[in-house]
């Protein structure tokens, strides 16, 4: 018998929700994968309502693509996506930190640096989950402080579009050795009471697709489209 699975007590849209992104996280849907609507609401033992629902949010998200008559695929991701991401990206986190400034306390600052230094930890030991939470906590300090839950929300779906179900296992030392530095430099502006400038350092350095795009070509192997 097909083994089920327990959704639990909350709405059953979210749970769905929660689960197909899991299984792209996890790489068990990939870019390009079709999602089998029968299937999938036998497998959760749940009817195909509470699952088009999840699939309608997913694809407001761009994590899937919904086909009329045809089908339910993953979607792919390309380069052209990460530029445009990075462009909106930068706007919106450079506009939460300058929103976020008159709030922000010494010891946000000090977060943001014992973040990095744990973050420094978990790269030498080549942890990196905990190196990618760590850098979502650095950037969600000035978020959480910016008051902006509209911003907010449209953040953390990029970031989760970019990298939850695309990234891979492995991850490129150069180039988070590389972020990390940046994070100080950004981290120094603010102890200097530089907020422009902090807010112009996020947009056009950390989240330029310019300064980052060799490595986003060689972490997300699109040397063999870019040629």
């Amino acid at each position: 018998m097909p083994k089920k699975y327990s959704l639990g007590y909350r709405s059953l849209k979210d749970l769905v929700y929660d689960y197909l992104r899991g299984q792209m996280q996890k790489g068990e849907l990939k870019t390009g994968d079709p999602i089998n609507m029968d299937q999938t609401a036998k497998k959760l033992g749940i009817s195909k309502t509470p699952l088009r629902e999840a699939l309608i949010k997913l694809e407001t998200e761009s994590f899937i693509k919904i086909i009329p008559w045809k089908g339910v695929l993953v979607n792919t991701i390309t380069i052209q996506d990460f530029q445009d991401c990075y462009q909106v990206l930068g706007a919106l986190e450079s506009a939460a930190l300058t929103a976020a400034a008159p709030r922000m306390k010494i010891q946000d600052i000090t977060r943001m640096e014992t973040l990095n230094q744990e973050m420094r930890v978990s790269l030498e030991e080549d942890d990196f989950d905990n190196y990618y939470l760590k850098n979502l906590e650095f950037h969600n300090v000035y978020l959480n402080l910016c008051k902006n839950h509209l911003l907010v929300e449209a953040v953390d779906i990029l970031k989760k579009r970019l990298y939850e179900f695309s990234r891979p296992k492995e991850f490129i030392k150069e180039w988070e050795d590389i972020s990390l530095t940046e994070h100080k430099k950004l981290v120094d502006h603010l102890n200097k009471g530089e907020i422009g400038e902090a807010a112009d350092y996020l947009r056009h350095v950390i989240w330029s697709f310019e300064v980052q795009k060799k490595y986003i070509i060689r972490y997300y192997r699109f040397d063999s489209v870019t040629g």
